[in-house]
């Protein structure tokens, strides 16, 4: 296993269009989440809502993108669950629970600021300072998902913990560098 825990490839490197079609398909972590989330805490509402529906919600992505990456399930999944829960409860706190546009673009940046810093301490010692960056383009991306599911007229309304179908492949498609860059250094220590 590799630093970042990713299992060795049935090839010795995929090629990298493979490698972002299986990222591209880890959007539905983000449906899948917010669905398991809905039914077993309810709206975000309040901050134990806000946890519990980030923990839910950041499981499922965390298992759909650490499948994506062929990275260590455990570490990635809890990274990104600790990250959505705090990072969750914060942005929707801030905003009051609150669901217009402006409010959730800046629940969406708090939550992805939180989920980007929990995975940058799992990406450093795979990709190096880089990761430091991973935190602040995470949390423009879920500031555009959430414009995004609200522009196309998702009931916004009921208080999801994380952004519809249409935001979830805009963060996806966005955030297809990280498996990007993931491959590309890969690729370069097996040729040094």
């Amino acid at each position: 296993m590799s630093q970042l825990g990713t299992a060795p490839h049935r090839s010795a490197h995929p090629p990298l269009t493979r490698t972002v079609a299986r990222w591209m398909v880890s959007f539905l972590g983000f449906p899948l989440g917010g669905l398991a989330a809905m039914v077993v805490s309810g709206p975000v509402d309040s901050p134990a809502a806000a946890i519990l529906g980030g923990l839910l919600t950041g499981s499922v992505l965390g298992a759909a993108q650490a499948v994506a990456m062929r990275a260590d399930l455990l570490t990635w999944v809890t990274a990104t669950a600790a990250g959505l829960a705090v990072g969750l409860a914060v942005g929707s706190s801030v905003v009051d629970h609150r669901t217009g546009l402006g409010d959730l673009v800046v629940q969406g940046a708090i939550s992805g600021l939180g989920v980007g810093a929990a995975q940058s301490l799992v990406l450093v010692r795979r990709i190096g300072p880089v990761a430091l960056l991973w935190p602040a383009y995470l949390a423009a991306a879920w500031a555009i998902g959430w414009a995004v599911t609200t522009a196309a007229g998702v009931q916004v309304e009921e208080q999801f913990t994380v952004f519809g179908a249409a935001g979830a492949v805009t963060v996806t498609l966005l955030t297809a560098v990280l498996p990007v860059l993931l491959h590309t250094r890969s690729f370069t220590e097996k040729s040094s």
